[in-house]
């Protein structure tokens, strides 16, 4: 499945022109995403890649990002920076009950040129969301310090990726 991500309203993204994700499913508990951000990449505003470990408060800054809603209202995040580093989270309810969510650490490439960022993510699924509703959504910091959020569906008010009617698309 491709989708394709929409700029929040509220916000400008001068440097990229459109986000798109492939979504595959590798069996029960393997996921396959890959992000295309689209634009001016040398506009952005990137960490400098290090080794892939897990690390926290990664959406203060170019963040791609994946969430599960399951049944029962609880749900999971997972978060990926340019820079390999990675989270994961598990929430009670909405924005409710947040813990470290232990997985195995996924894989992450990610490639760069003139006008396409691409990173792939490799991610075996917690047995809680084989089957589930999916959010995709990227921030996105612009090299002047700029952020704009970009999601497959905004509910109505400021940007805010942990709001069920985030979620989309079944997985």
């Amino acid at each position: 499945m491709r989708a394709s991500l929409k700029l929040h309203p509220d916000y400008v993204c001068e440097a990229v022109s459109g986000i798109h994700v492939d979504v595959e499913r590798c069996g029960l508990a393997k996921l396959s995403l890959l992000y295309r951000v689209e634009g001016s990449i040398s506009d952005l505003r990137l960490p400098e890649r290090t080794p892939s470990s897990r690390a926290d408060n990664l959406w203060q800054h170019t963040c791609l990002e994946a969430f599960f809603l399951g049944d029962g209202g609880g749900y999971c995040e997972f978060n990926f920076a340019p820079s390999t580093k990675w989270a994961s989270y598990s929430f009670d309810s909405y924005r409710s009950g947040m813990a470290d969510l232990e997985i195995s650490p996924p894989q992450i490439d990610v490639r760069a040129g003139e006008d396409l960022l691409e990173l792939q993510v490799e991610l075996e699924l917690p047995g809680s969301i084989s089957e589930a509703r999916l959010a995709l959504s990227v921030v996105v910091e612009e090299a002047n310090g700029r952020k704009s959020y970009w999601a497959l569906a905004h509910p109505p008010g400021k940007a805010d990726f942990h709001h069920p009617d985030s979620f989309v698309c079944e997985l």
